[in-house]
């Protein structure tokens, strides 16, 4: 574990208990687990997108994707007859190729992420308002899938705690994505891309494959998240569904992290940073501020996490500069190597 996440994790436990002490009801079985399972789906897409973030760029359709493929799976399952296996590996298929189109328009078209993302947001929004009328989106009366919402909205008993499967999701898909970002050749890849791409390219690196790997694995992931998401909600309203997802996904990324120069950042802080958010909400409904706060205090932890960053910049540039002098002045200061004598 990282000093930063093992910061993280103090700090976790610090608001834990203050909530607590705040309300106790926030230690109540049922609070908790509610809280686990807004961690499990809100985690799954979090991790999507610190795959882009760590390669240097941004994804900012991600609460749009979620709407738009959370509408056609249910489309799919409930009007269209499809079997649920098929139309999840269909939803997953759909989330790889916006991926990869995204990664192409930033690497072949030479786009700025930023721009390609945000023109993605208002087209799937725009999108999946069309394809649904304006109207909202999800299963009618008798309609079930035991299979399917157990696997996806169940929830198991764990010595008397009810924990629900999209901990399990989350745990499953954080362990996948550890082991690639920090055991394999890929994951260095993508922090060298992240860290100079110019430099990473000429010592043989494809850095145009390995950010269009980045942004498949985000749209891949996202996929999963828009049908767990979907499971849950049960219902879509194609306007509102997965607004502002992509926030809480860059606040959780960067309170875990990853820096958005790209180059830095760690699954399990990715993870942490989704449990300090989901505590953060569940403390603002606890005591009964304002819901219309929410995004104010996303927006201060963003802040935040973007000036812990810069100041941990600074101090490591300052202490490479001090370094250097202090090797420069050792250097300058050392005799000079004797002739020998004759």
């Amino acid at each position: 574990m990282q000093k930063k996440d093992l910061s993280l994790l103090i700090l976790i436990i610090v608001v834990g208990a203050v909530v607590a002490f705040i309300n106790p009801r926030f230690l109540l079985v049922g609070n908790l687990s509610n809280t686990a399972n807004q961690v499990g789906m809100f985690g799954v897409f979090s991790i999507a997108e610190a795959f882009v973030i760590i390669t240097g760029g941004i994804e900012l359709s991600v609460g749009s994707v979620i709407a738009l493929l959370g509408v056609l799976f249910i489309d799919l399952i409930v009007n269209r007859g499809v079997n649920w296996m098929a139309a999840s590996a269909l939803i997953i298929a759909a989330g790889l190729v916006i991926g990869a189109v995204h990664g192409a328009l930033v690497t072949k078209m030479r786009i700025q992420p930023f721009v390609v993302t945000l023109c993605g947001l208002l087209i799937y929004r725009g999108v999946a308002r069309y394809y649904t009328e304006d109207a909202t989106a999800g299963f009618g009366f008798g309609d079930s899938f035991p299979t399917l919402e157990w696997l996806t909205a169940g929830r198991t008993d764990v010595f008397g705690f009810p924990l629900p499967h999209t901990v399990v999701a989350i745990v499953v898909v954080a362990f996948v994505a550890w082991i690639v970002l920090h055991r394999s050749v890929f994951g260095r890849y993508l922090y060298a891309v992240g860290k100079n791409e110019e430099a990473a390219r000429y010592s043989g690196i494809s850095s145009d494959r390995v950010i269009v790997s980045s942004y498949i694995v985000c749209g891949g992931l996202t996929a999963l998240a828009a049908i767990l998401i979907a499971m849950y909600t049960r219902s879509i309203s194609p306007a509102v569904h997965g607004s502002f997802y992509e926030l809480y996904a860059i606040a959780a990324a960067v309170l875990g992290g990853c820096s958005l120069r790209g180059g830095e950042g760690s699954i399990l802080g990715v993870v942490l940073g989704t449990i300090l958010l989901q505590v953060l909400q569940n403390l603002v409904n606890l005591l009964g501020i304002p819901s219309s706060l929410n995004f104010a205090v996303m927006g201060t932890v963003i802040l935040i996490g973007v000036l812990a960053d810069q100041y941990l910049v600074q101090r490591r540039q300052r202490a490479a500069t001090a370094k250097g002098r202090l090797q420069a002045g050792a250097i300058a200061g050392a005799p000079a190597d004797r002739a020998p004598a004759e």
